[in-house]
C-alpha cells in the first residue's frame, strides 16, 4: 500500500510544509474553502503538504439531496467520496505539490474502512505515504524521512499518527493513539537515530487528536468572561500564561493514556506535536518539556468564527531546525480583507445560516411583492 516519494530541502536548505487540518466537506463542496485554499498555495508555494484528518465529512455522504430519499447504495457513496476527496486533492496535483495524510473521526464514518479509502488517495500521481511495513498499525500511521538539500541523508522527519476513527480490525478507536502506534514511534525513532550516527533526527509529529495534556492549559472563568468556554456545564478560558493563541471551545482530547507525551519526551527527537480536530482553537505551548501546537481547520461545514478557518505553515531550516518558524493565515489574509471575501464567509459557514435565512427569506418576500405589483400594473392595464 505504501507509496514513496523522496522529499528533501530544497537548493536553499529551507523547506516550506503547509498543514491543511480538517478540510472536511462533502461532494457538492462549499467553494470558498477551495478558493481559500488554492490561493494559498499559489501564495505561500510549499514544498510540500500535510492533510491532518477529517480530509472529508464521511458520516454525511449519504444524505440525501433536495430533500430525497436517503442513498444507501455504496457505489454511490463511493463516487460522493471520490469527488470530496478530488476538490482538495486535485489542486496540489495540478500544481506538482507532494502531499501526505492521516485520517481523523469523520473520514472513515461511511462504511469505507481506512484501507478501502486510500486506495483512493493512492490514485492521485503527488500523493504518498502510508504504512505497508508494519500489519498491527493503522495504515495512516507512518513516517515522513526527509533528505538534506544534496539528497544524501535524513536531515529532518515527520511522524503521521493515528488518533482517531475505526482501526484496521473495524473496532473504534475514536481519540486515541494505541500502545502498539508508541512501541512502534519508539523503535523507529532509534532507528533512524542509529542511521544518524547516534543523534535523533530532529522531527515533527501530526496527528488528529490533541492529546490529554492540552486540558490543562485551561482555567475556570466566569460564564461572561469573553474567552469562556462551557464544558461539562462549567465555564473555562486558555490560560494566557500558559499557552499563547485563542480557544473558542474546550479541548476534545484523547479519551485513551497511553503514554505518547512520555514516550515523546523520552525520545527527545520531536520539536513540536501538531494537532487539528479543534477548529476553533489556535494555540502554541510547552507542556512538561513538548511543545504543543494547535491548529485550526479549514471547513466551513461547521462552526467557527470570521477568521477560524485558517491554515499553518512550517519553514525549516536544515541547518538550524530546532529554530523552525510556524505561522497561521487565516481566510481574510489569504483572500484579503474586503466585501467579497465578507459574502463568501457569510454565504457559506455554518454559523451565518440565520443570516443566509434572513437574506433568503427578504429576498423571496420581496421578489413576490415585485410580482404582485407587476400583476396588479398588468391588471390595470388590461382594463383601460
Amino acid at each position: 500500500m505504501q507509496k514513496e516519494m523522496k522529499i528533501q530541502f530544497p537548493e536553499s536548505g529551507k523547506i516550506t510544509i503547509m498543514q491543511v487540518s480538517d478540510p472536511q466537506d462533502l461532494h457538492n463542496v462549499r467553494h470558498v474553502m477551495c478558493r481559500m485554499l488554492n490561493k494559498a498555495y499559489d501564495t505561500v508555494k510549499p514544498d510540500m503538504v500535510v492533510f491532518t484528518g477529517d480530509n472529508i465529512l464521511g458520516n454525511h455522504l449519504d444524505d440525501p439531496m433536495l430533500g430525497f430519499m436517503q442513498n444507501t447504495d455504496m457505489r454511490v457513496t463511493a463516487k460522493r467520496m471520490d469527488k470530496a476527496l478530488s476538490h482538495i486533492l486535485d489542486p496540489l496535483d495540478k500544481r506538482k505539490i507532494p502531499y501526505c495524510m492521516h485520517y481523523g473521526n469523520h473520514d472513515d464514518m461511511n462504511g469505507f474502512t481506512k484501507q478501502e479509502q486510500a486506495e483512493y488517495y493512492l490514485k492521485h500521481p503527488y500523493f504518498f505515504g502510508l504504512n505497508s511495513e508494519d500489519n498491527g498499525l493503522d495504515c495512516d500511521t507512518y513516517n515522513v524521512p526527509i533528505y538534506d538539500s544534496k539528497g544524501e541523508k535524513i536531515a529532518f522527519n515527520l511522524w503521521m499518527i493515528d488518533s482517531a476513527g475505526s482501526d484496521k480490525f473495524g473496532k473504534s478507536a475514536y481519540s486515541g493513539v494505541s500502545k502498539e502506534t508508541i512501541q512502534w514511534y519508539k523503535a523507529k525513532s532509534n532507528e533512524l537515530k542509529e542511521q544518524n550516527g547516534g543523534e535523533a533526527v530532529k522531527s515533527l509529529m501530526f496527528q488528529h487528536i490533541p492529546v490529554k495534556e492540552c486540558e490543562s492549559l485551561f482555567i475556570p472563568c466566569d460564564k461572561n468572561d469573553p474567552d469562556a468556554v462551557e464544558h461539562h456545564g462549567e465555564y473555562y478560558k486558555l490560560d494566557p500564561e500558559k499557552a499563547t493563541g485563542y480557544a473558542k471551545e474546550f479541548s476534545c482530547t484523547c479519551e485513551m493514556e497511553t503514554g505518547e507525551l512520555e514516550a515523546v519526551k523520552e525520545q527527545g527527537d520531536v520539536l513540536a506535536m501538531v494537532f487539528g480536530h479543534d477548529h476553533q482553537n489556535c494555540f502554541d505551548t510547552v507542556v512538561d518539556g513538548v511543545r504543543l501546537i494547535q491548529s485550526p481547520g479549514a471547513s466551513f461545514r461547521c462552526e467557527g468564527f470570521k477568521t477560524s478557518r485558517a491554515i499553518r505553515v512550517f519553514e525549516i531550516d536544515e541547518k538550524d531546525p530546532e529554530n523552525f518558524n510556524t505561522y497561521v493565515l487565516n481566510l481574510y489574509d489569504i483572500l484579503g480583507d474586503n466585501p467579497l471575501t465578507d459574502a463568501m464567509y457569510v454565504m457559506s459557514a455554518d454559523e451565518t445560516e440565520k443570516i443566509r435565512n434572513s437574506i433568503w427569506i427578504g429576498s423571496t418576500v420581496l421578489g413576490a411583492a415585485a410580482v404582485g405589483f407587476g400583476i396588479k400594473s398588468l391588471v390595470k392595464k388590461l382594463k383601460k
